[in-house]
């Protein structure tokens, strides 16, 4: 992790001034950091997020369904994925002091928590009749929680599966199997693909949780991957100059340069998601939260989509487990606040308020996180294409037990569990967005990558 926080100096120019248009004014209250609590129910407080449609329904939202109730300004800051986590190492694993509220996700909340930087929301949560802690999808929970304590409160919930265009690979003769493999995929990938039309998207942008995640998701299932362990769970050996790696890499890069989106090399979910509405891509292997922004009101793909899970090869299941969650740095002087604000943002009202009033409708409410959500009777209508397959892959997510091999860590499986993946998997990704952009061979990435990794693996 010293190598992520040193990133964090060289990438706080380009972020320090990036706030968001916010509510309440779009820029940062005088009183936001001030010491000491304002007084209950009044104040403003600084929001961390990730720049997904969701999260911009809920930053449209917040001064009418919370401010105007609350007299709680929220400042949000909106950040790519990959600027979001270096922010988040910086200002809760580092003791920073920016945010009050920060996104983050399954990887991050349970070592934080181990690490004292975030506050136990347990009781918070418990003590709050309105928030209904028990409702929360059993899976997700577990993933942002550690002994027991829940430390980050989700958003939304996901796992991964592939979209497709049902009359596009119709008309090229093609039937997608529920459960397919990533030979079967690649092979309608390939015969769908046109000039006007890529027949897969693939994310390719550099990011342990960009092209890392989707990446890790088939190194898994290839029965590759990052570490061995030892018999206690540490990091024994890099185990990315073995052959189910350059396999599982070779795989990757060769469908994305034969069927894969343009500008494969800097594409990741926001692009990925572009392209698919756009009908520039017949297949989409991403998270499942896609889903219902392709079939939202003013998706212009609505009702042409299947859903099939994730592809496999020598696994029974593949898909991911990710939440953008939100969680409080120990450092924030306006818990109570942020609690409020939590409370708001991840509980069951949000949901039902704002469905009837998101551009996208009911369909593109966050997913993945409540059961109740499912037993809402216009999310159940407009999520009907997508909302079994939604859980299904999220329960059926291997978060224990992701490959073939024991690995080392805290349980995931688009990442591993442990603080030295982050730099490994950024430096890594770089390398291996460099092959599918045509500038680096396998060979020289595999062995710069385990280089990286033996690195990390050695202390």
């Amino acid at each position: 992790m010293r190598g992520t926080v040193r990133l964090w100096s060289v990438t706080a120019l380009a972020v320090a001034g990036v706030i968001a248009a916010g509510c309440g004014g779009g820029s940062k209250n005088s009183s936001s950091g001030s010491s000491g609590t304002p007084a209950s129910g009044t104040g403003s407080i600084n929001v961390a997020i990730v720049d997904n449609p969701q999260m911009k329904d809920i930053a449209a939202l917040t001064p009418k369904l919370f401010t105007a109730k609350t007299n709680i300004k929220v400042n949000y800051t909106v950040l790519d994925e990959g600027t979001l986590r270096q922010v988040t190492t910086r200002d809760v694993a580092a003791g920073g002091k920016q945010f009050d509220v920060a996104m983050i996700g399954p990887f991050e909340a349970p070592q934080f928590g181990q690490q004292g930087t975030l506050v136990d929301l347990t009781p918070k949560a418990s003590s709050d009749a309105a928030y209904q802690v028990n409702d929360i999808i059993p899976a997700v929970r577990n993933a942002l929680s550690v002994g027991g304590k829940l430390y980050a409160a989700p958003f939304y919930g996901e796992s991964s599966f592939l979209m497709y265009r049902k009359d596009v690979l119709k008309k090229a003769g093609v039937t997608m199997p529920d459960h397919p493999t990533w030979d079967q995929v690649a092979a309608a990938a390939r015969k769908v693909n046109s000039p006007s039309m890529a027949g897969i998207c693939l994310r390719g942008k550099p990011g342990w949780g960009d092209l890392g995640a989707a990446f890790t998701t088939v190194l898994n299932t290839f029965g590759g991957t990052w570490w061995s362990a030892k018999p206690d769970g540490s990091v024994d050996k890099a185990m990315v100059d073995q052959p189910a790696f350059k396999q599982a890499l070779q795989f990757y890069v060769s469908l994305v340069k034969d069927a894969g989106e343009k500008d494969a090399a800097n594409s990741s979910f926001n692009e990925c998601l572009s392209q698919y509405k756009d009908g520039k891509v017949a297949m989409w292997y991403d998270a499942t939260v896609a889903a219902g922004l392709l079939e939202a009101s003013d998706s212009p793909v609505k009702g042409k989509n299947g859903y099939a899970a994730a592809p496999v090869v020598e696994t029974k299941n593949a898909g991911w487990l990710w939440s953008w969650a939100l969680a409080i740095p120990k450092t924030s002087s306006k818990q109570d606040l942020a609690w409020k604000y939590i409370s708001f943002a991840t509980g069951p009202e949000y949901l039902k308020e704002a469905g009837s009033q998101i551009p996208g409708g009911w369909a593109a409410l966050p997913p993945g996180t409540r059961q109740s959500t499912y037993a809402i009777p216009e999310y159940k209508k407009a999520a009907k294409a997508f909302a079994t397959q939604t859980l299904d892959a999220i329960s059926s997510a291997p978060i224990t037990n992701p490959g073939t091999t024991k690995r080392p860590g805290l349980p995931g499986v688009q990442y591993v569990g442990i603080p030295e993946f982050q730099d490994v998997g950024n430096g890594c990704t770089q390398q291996f967005s460099a092959v599918i952009a045509g500038r680096a061979s396998i060979d020289a990435a595999l062995k710069n990558c385990q280089g990286i990794a033996s690195q990390a693996a050695q202390g």
